[in-house]
């Protein structure tokens, strides 16, 4: 960032952070805002300078404070860290178009067609690449997302302004601009910024909605015309296709059900047809052409007879006398498949579209008869546009997934199998003994289901989500539901379960077995599961059933599970494990005669496999990408992309562009593999090893979590519709990946993003791994994460923490190991990056993270004393109130938190 984008940065966020102090004192008062201020002034003096500002003076100021003095200093802080960010993604999207505008980013279709130009791969083969394409942001429910829809609302109309004012240049007059600003800062002052009631699933599926309804409709089909203009391609096939778990994932989540199901798909299809009818009104109003004053072609004509308009007013016009038609078919379609006649009623009757294709076929006939008369002027408006969005997003507008547990799948299929006296104890059966049985029903035609049996509870639900299922698929077509995704796979019958359980419900056909429309795929998720995941493909690749599937597709699609394996073997471990079974994979693949399609199940923070998409996917190893990856989206990270239409296409593109990139371009990971993998694999082991000794195998670990982070407060901050745990079980290989993730960054320790790497690497050449840092694209980027993460840790909050355990003795021991193993990892980063301080080599980012700092501190300090008030057994709703909006500040402030 140069010096000018700096101060105008800085000048943004005093602009913002001065208007909030205004509204404080005029809404909160006078004391309120002398304290916000007293110890906003402490906490930038004590970054500034630690030294000559002792961090005791800050302590003293927050710790002295009442409980109500307590929540407006959360609340004013939380509101500060929100404000900052919308300055610092304001300057992060100008450097990014300065640098677009200057070819210096690869992450940009020109930039990426150049660099693949400079090293001998031609535009056709990135043709020919993207016609067999698949990149695929895949939005779920995880819950790591703490800001209300209300406050996300706000954000995004405070930038608009500021956006508003940088389009009219210097003629924003600033007493208009702070007059605008501060009426939205008070509207955002006084809006709940904790959720006072919990989530239900569809919540989460209107949410899920609003950003496919306000970004991707607009920014996909752009973007693929983008590409297609670049690549002179006109009839290049959507490559970009967006995806949903919300409403199709059950794992762990008991409120996920048929009817759940079917409610997403109605929601998204109220969505898109909407759009699309908006969008055909809009141009019933555009198409005024006279019959008198222009040709159209026999189709048109055909189509505007056909609508049978019975207007006067209209009877000259055949583009919208066919329009007329054309909206009262989607119109009908509306009611069929959303449940509901549509807001703006039909002009005339009609019969609903059998399908988008219908529908695109009309719109193209419209086209057509345009372009033949009038050219080039008609090849790329708000038609072209229109046709696009119904190739990309048909009448279901996200391909939504399922996923379920395994262990839930072996259940339901033990319980047919009794009941129609099959196997009495399918349970007991060793892994060739399930395959044998499986294999051997999915020949038969039989159901094994009897309306007249009786069967678990869980066998009727299970069965009536896929019957849900079976009516999507008929009502919206094949991309409507793609995959099921089989949590915990360690075997190939996971897999083989749900091609049984498909059979029940018509979506298998023993004598038909390509013609499944879904795909079972699995998820390796634990480092052992991991490092079994080729001889479980192998197995399964050898199952006639499950090689139809693939075969008919081209594609066995596998995810891989970020989140877990790092809580259950370090980061470290994790990033290696996930490389090396991504490797194995292409491998079984490859020897079937299959490509990969690998799904990444990555979450916000480091932890949980959070970063740079576009450094990630370029990280792969060769062979994993073929222009095909998938990757979730989820949480916070859902609107820090995709919040806004700019950010959003320039994401969209970055994860495509790394898609080409790493298929297309020269990489060299084998070799690195080759000459450095032996290393990686001791330093991994040597990781896990530390991770799990302290994780798993210290005693007093659980307690000293559970008492030194806010895991326990984190619950009431109803963020999600799903438990935290998979069960009632307290211990940590029970919580979920997200709350143990949430919960480490909120006490600043981030252990997730960094544990174990110090003692892997202690006593080696830091030479080599310098080197291999600055050659190996899989390393460097692991180290830079790490390094990130660590940025934003900070150990002497991290000891307060810890003050909080009931045991000092337990809270000095195991605060000590941790603050150990930062301290060698902090020396071995410093080590391989070779700067002095973190971040030395990536200043602008140390410049963001600095100027958010001061905004955080004092929320953990709130949120440290407040928690220890309540635990203390003060239970004055407004202690709970602090805390909450304590954590929400955090997470703000931090960002990729969860």
């Amino acid at each position: 960032m140069s010096p000018a984008a700096d101060d105008l940065l800085r000048e943004e966020v005093r602009l913002l952070g001065g208007l909030l102090g205004e509204v404080i004192r005029d809404e909160g008062g006078d004391e309120l805002f002398e304290q916000v201020e007293a110890v906003r002034q402490a906490s930038v003096a004590y970054h500034r300078d630690p030294n000559s500002h002792p961090a005791g003076r800050l302590q003293k100021l927050l710790t002295a404070m009442t409980v109500d003095q307590a929540a407006g200093l959360a609340h004013g802080f939380a509101l500060f860290s929100l404000l900052a960010n919308i300055a610092e993604d304001r300057a992060t999207r100008r450097r990014a178009k300065g640098q677009a505008e200057a070819g210096a980013r690869p992450d940009t279709p020109e930039g990426a067609l150049a660099r693949l130009t400079e090293q001998g791969v031609d535009r056709a083969a990135v043709r020919a690449l993207l016609e067999d394409g698949l990149v695929s942001p895949v939005l779920t429910a995880h819950p790591s997302e703490v800001r209300r829809k209300s406050v996300i609302d706000r954000i995004a109309a405070i930038s608009g302004i500021l956006d508003a004012c940088d389009q009219a240049g210097l003629a924003c007059a600033p007493d208009q601009l702070t007059a605008r600003l501060r009426r939205q800062i008070t509207i955002l002052w006084a809006t709940r910024l904790v959720r006072t009631q919990g989530l239900v699933v569809q919540d989460e599926i209107d949410t899920v909605v609003s950003f496919l309804d306000r970004i991707f409709l607009h920014v996909a089909p752009q973007q693929l015309g983008a590409w297609r203009r670049l690549l002179d391609a006109p009839d290049l096939q959507p490559f970009m296709r967006v995806g949903t778990w919300v409403g199709g994932d059950r794992d762990g989540n008991p409120n996920v059900d048929g009817a759940v199901l079917t409610a997403a798909f109605r929601s998204q299809s109220r969505a898109v047809l909407g759009f699309y009818m908006d969008e055909v009104h809009a141009l019933g109003s555009e198409l005024s052409l006279a019959a008198e004053l222009t040709e159209v072609t026999p189709e048109l004509q055909a189509l505007a007879d056909a609508a049978r308009d019975p207007s006067p007013h209209r009877s000259d016009e055949p583009y919208r006398r066919a329009l007329t038609g054309v909206y009262a078919r989607l119109a009908a379609t509306h009611e069929a498949l959303a449940g509901a006649p549509p807001l703006r009623r039909a002009a005339v009757q009609a019969d609903r579209y059998s399908g988008p294709d219908a529908f695109e076929a009309d719109l193209r006939v419209l086209h057509d008869s345009l372009a033949a008369r009038h050219g080039a002027v008609f090849e790329d408006d708000r038609l072209t546009d229109l046709i696009t969005a119904v190739q990309i997003f048909g009448f279901h507008m996200a391909t939504l997934d399922l996923r379920q547990n395994a262990d839930v799948h072996e259940r339901v299929v033990a319980d047919l199998l009794r009941v129609a006296g099959v196997c009495p104890d399918y349970l007991a059966l060793d892994e060739d003994g399930r395959m044998q049985v499986l294999a051997r029903e999915l020949t038969s035609a039989r159901p094994l289901f009897s309306p007249y049996a009786e069967y678990d509870e869980e066998t009727l639900k299970e069965r009536a989500i896929l019957q849900a299922a079976a009516q999507a698929l008929s009502d919206f077509g094949p991309q409507a539901i793609r995959t099921h995704i089989v949590s915990k796979t360690d075997a190939a019958s996971d897999l083989l379960e749900v091609y049984l359980l498909l059979k029940e419900v018509g979506l298998y056909r023993p004598e038909d077995p390509a013609a499944c429309p879904i795909q079972a795929a699995p998820l390796f998720e634990t480092i052992e599961d991991l490092r079994a995941a080729k001889p479980t493909l192998e197995r399964l690749l050898r199952e006639p059933s499950a090689m139809a599937v693939a075969r008919a597709r081209g594609v066995q699609e596998v995810m891989i599970g970020y989140s877990d394996s790092n809580k259950d073997g370090s980061y470290l471990t994790s990033g290696w494990e996930l490389h090396e079974a991504s490797r194995a994979l292409v491998d079984v693949t490859q020897a079937a005669g299959l490509k990969l399609q690998l799904f990444h199940g990555r979450g916000g923070t480091v932890g949980r496999g959070g970063g740079s998409a576009f450094a990630g996917v370029l990280a792969q190893p060769e062979g994993t990408v073929q222009g095909r990856i998938r990757t979730t989206e989820q949480g916070e990270v859902i609107a820090n992309k995709y919040g806004e239409p700019e950010i959003a296409l320039r994401n969209l593109d970055a994860l495509t562009c790394g898609a080409v990139l790493a298929s297309l371009g020269q990489g060299r990971d084998q070799a690195f593999t080759a000459e450095h993998g032996r290393l990686l694999s001791a330093l991994s082991q040597a990781s896990m090893n530390a991770y799990r000794r302290l994780v798993y195998e210290t005693d007093g670990f659980n307690d000293y979590y559970r008492a030194a982070t806010p895991i326990a407060e984190i619950a009431d901050l109803k963020i999600g519709s799903r438990p935290s745990s998979r069960s009632a079980s307290p211990k940590i290989e029970d919580l979920r990946a997200i709350p143990w993730v949430f919960s480490w960054s909120q006490s600043r320790v981030m252990l997730p993003g960094w544990f174990g790497f110090g003692s892997a690497v202690e006593g080696r050449d830091m030479a080599e791994l310098k080197a291999m840092a600055e050659a190996w694209p899989f390393f460097r980027t692991l180290v830079q994460n790490m390094e990130m993460v660590m940025a934003k840790a900070d150990m002497t909050i991290a000891r307060r923490y810890a003050s909080l355990v009931p045991d000092p003795s337990l809270a000095a021991r195991i605060y000590g190991e941790i603050r150990s193993e930062w301290d060698r990892t902090h020396a071995a980063v410093l080590a391989i990056t070779g700067h002095d301080k973190l971040l030395g080599g990536q200043p602008e980012l140390d410049r963001l993270i600095r100027l958010r700092m001061p905004y955080v501190e004092p929320l953990n300090h709130v949120q440290i004393e407040l928690i220890r008030r309540r635990r203390n057994g003060d239970d004055d709703p407004r202690v709970r109130e602090g805390i909450l909006l304590a954590i929400n500040g955090v997470a703000a402030g931090l960002r990729n938190s969860g």
